[in-house]
């Protein structure tokens, strides 16, 4: 359980890393890895609470790290829209 969380976090971290070089965010590195390493956490804990999960934790560490980048950017540009008019 304890190698799994880690390993979460390491993977979490990974795939916000790519997110950033790769163009699909533009939050810069170190504030991408902090966002997906949140969402992994909160994904870790909701699978041992309450059993809830995509699979093994290498799926949910995914899954949770790339469903936060994608909704936290989303949500800035709707309000930055909105502060312009």
């Amino acid at each position: 359980m304890f190698f799994a969380f880690w390993g979460s976090l390491v993977i979490g971290g990974i795939t916000a890393y790519l997110a950033e070089k790769w163009d699909f965010t533009h939050h810069g590195y170190l504030q991408a890895i902090i966002i997906a390493t949140g969402s992994v956490v909160l994904l870790y804990m909701a699978r041992v609470m309450f059993g809830i999960s995509f699979g093994s934790h290498g799926v949910n560490a995914i899954v949770g790290a790339l469903g936060a980048l994608i909704l936290i950017p989303s949500e800035v540009i709707a309000r930055k829209r909105r502060n312009k008019r």
